[in-house]
């Protein structure tokens, strides 16, 4: 049994060959020189830490709605404001 650190971007770099480029957990352990349960680990932490990282996204998503229906809501006031002074102008000039 191997007490081995690792840094965490190698951790990251073996999950995402398991996560993202669709390698079999065995074939990344045997060529990365881990055990199965520490990939299995790692991948059920990074699993975890994505459901968190989430929680930030679905904020910021929240936020940017927000702060895009205010900017439309001002342009929607904008352009009927345009709407009535072109109107106004168009009648003037008969």
């Amino acid at each position: 049994m191997s007490n081995r650190r690792y840094t965490e971007e190698f951790k990251s770099e073996a999950v995402k060959q398991v996560s993202e480029r669709g390698y079999k957990v065995k074939d990344v352990s045997k060529r990365l020189g881990i055990s199965t349960k520490s990939m299995y680990a790692w991948l059920m932490e990074a699993k975890g830490n994505k459901g968190r990282r989430n929680l930030n996204v679905n904020e910021d998503i929240r936020q940017e709605n927000l702060r895009l229906k205010a900017e439309l809501k001002r342009v929607e006031e904008e352009r009927d404001i345009l709407k009535k002074a072109a109107a106004y102008f168009a009648k003037a000039s008969r």
